[in-house]
């Protein structure tokens, strides 16, 4: 199933997550086709989440596609999360905690999307 989600909603979703996570750097949330709905900050997050996805694909293990990705390095992590057609990824600090992370994107998924992401 693939949600409709309005950008005033997918802006106050930023918002939240920005309010919410201290290590936060960046955040978007991406609708159907890599559309940016909202972000706290200007980069190519279609091209970049795109990318993201791909290597996650390659490296799956699964027959499913990956519904969430980690990716941490000496600068800095990236989680993405998607459900329901869209996508919300965070750049944050190193260390970050993995899995208030994926329970500050999956809040912000639910808030926008009505399911359990």
């Amino acid at each position: 199933m693939t949600a409709t989600v309005a950008k005033p909603a997918a802006e106050r979703a930023v918002a939240m997550l920005v309010e919410m996570s201290a290590d936060l750097r960046a955040c978007a949330l991406l609708g159907p086709g890599d559309e940016v709905l909202a972000c706290s900050s200007e980069a190519p997050w279609a091209e970049q989440v795109d990318e993201l996805w791909s290597a996650a694909e390659d490296a799956r293990r699964a027959p499913q596609p990956p519904t969430q990705v980690h990716v941490g390095s000496e600068g800095g992590e990236v989680f993405a999360l998607r459900d329901g057609g869209v996508t919300a990824v965070a750049v944050t600090d190193r260390f970050t905690l993995e899995s208030l992370m994926f329970c500050d994107l999956r809040a912000a998924l639910r808030e926008l999307t009505g399911s359990d992401a």
